[in-house]
């Protein structure tokens, strides 16, 4: 059985360029989007991004994650490339929502990271699931995909769901001081594939200004 219907589709003109967005609902009644851009159902590896919503970092502009810059940075990619595919998933902070997200911000205030918070919170680290995300896919006719991701993870679920990954594309954003110990937790701890040097790419200058607390 499907866990997200089409619910329908329009032209979205944004300042990165336009878009076709379309829109499934799946059983709890959240709203999913996919933003496309060109010939998609071709057969060939579309280049694609699964976003988790970050209304902190995608709305507000956070600078405790990077969240808000690679999305941005994808919406570019994706009209330059002139075909693909954006996914944004209704799983705000990483699928324990907006409340618990922002209670482990505080925990994260008084110096827990990432992971810690989540678990502190008897919540997992990580509580997102990918297979609306892949049936949005089937729907969409893609069925190969070139994946914007630094998480190994994505990766696995989305080829347990049967979507084939023919390479995984890095969507590298560089560090802030207020987000470097967040990505540092995502590679040391979550397996996510930064780059060893996250320190240098801050900048010496950038890195004299305290730490705050991470997404």
């Amino acid at each position: 059985m499907s866990t997200v219907e089409y619910a329908g589709r329009a032209d979205l003109a944004t300042r990165y360029g336009t878009f076709v967005m379309h829109v499934f609902t799946d059983a709890h009644g959240a709203e999913h989007a996919a933003l496309t851009v060109g010939t998609i159902a071709s057969g060939a590896p579309v280049l694609t991004r699964l976003h988790s919503e970050c209304l902190t970092g995608d709305v507000f502009g956070s600078h405790h994650c990077d969240c808000g810059e690679q999305l941005d940075e994808t919406l570019r990619v994706l009209q330059a490339e002139g075909t693909g595919v954006l996914l944004y998933l209704r799983q705000e902070g990483r699928g324990i929502g907006l409340a618990n997200k922002i209670r482990a911000y505080a925990l994260q205030a008084q110096g827990y990271d990432t992971v810690d918070a989540n678990l502190e919170l008897g919540l997992p680290e990580d509580a997102r699931e990918y297979r609306g995300a892949a049936e949005m896919l089937t729907h969409l006719g893609v069925r190969s995909v070139r994946l914007m991701t630094n998480n190994p993870a994505k990766v696995a679920a989305l080829t347990d769901l049967g979507i084939t990954i023919v390479r995984r594309e890095p969507l590298m954003i560089a560090p802030r001081p207020q987000n470097l110990r967040y990505m540092e937790t995502k590679r040391e701890r979550m397996g996510h594939l930064y780059a060893p040097n996250l320190r240098t790419a801050c900048g010496a200058n950038e890195l004299a200004l305290p730490l705050s607390a991470d997404d």
